[in-house]
């Protein structure tokens, strides 16, 4: 995949011709890789799809929480996001998120803390639902792309109104 074709408002992904389902993912300037599991039939050199699900979850919900203590001036030093994905027998997702916040925090700003976790735009995006539309495209040209609107830093502001 060339970076030089790479559209700022998409995430793209192109097979490597490694492996089964090895795949190049190009978002946000970095790249890296997915797979699945060698037990499923992939080389293991990066996150299946629902880790990237379930990363995109805590990342969110981390950076969320740090934009809101930053603006109250709270002594949050640290985040970690722990997510689990698993599928119930009715065949419904569900991702488990474990929060550690790390710093002298009060009680009351932990609880607001967890209340504004709840409003991150990726968990909103998850308990929402989405329209996915699926076109069958040529090689893109770029000159003709439809930008993507309301950008994550947007979102995660509205999400920590009070």
């Amino acid at each position: 995949m060339s970076r030089t074709h790479a559209d700022p408002d998409a995430v793209t992904i192109a097979e490597t011709g490694v492996g089964k389902f090895q795949v190049e993912v190009l978002a946000g300037g970095a790249t890296f890789l997915a797979d699945e599991p060698v037990e499923a039939g992939g080389l293991n050199s990066g996150p299946n799809p629902y880790d990237l699900l379930a990363s995109a979850l805590g990342a969110c919900t981390s950076m969320t929480l740090r934009l809101y203590a930053g603006r109250k001036d709270w002594p949050l030093t640290r985040t970690t996001v722990r997510v689990l994905h698993t599928r119930t027998p009715q065949g419904r997702d569900r991702f488990a998120r474990e929060i550690t916040l790390e710093g002298p925090l009060s009680d009351d700003q932990r609880r607001r803390l967890i209340e504004i976790a709840e409003r991150c735009p990726v968990h909103k995006t998850l308990e929402n639902g989405s329209d996915i539309i699926t076109v069958l495209a040529s090689p893109p040209d770029l000159s003709a792309r439809e930008r993507s609107g309301v950008g994550h830093l947007a979102a995660m502001t509205e999400a920590c109104k009070d």
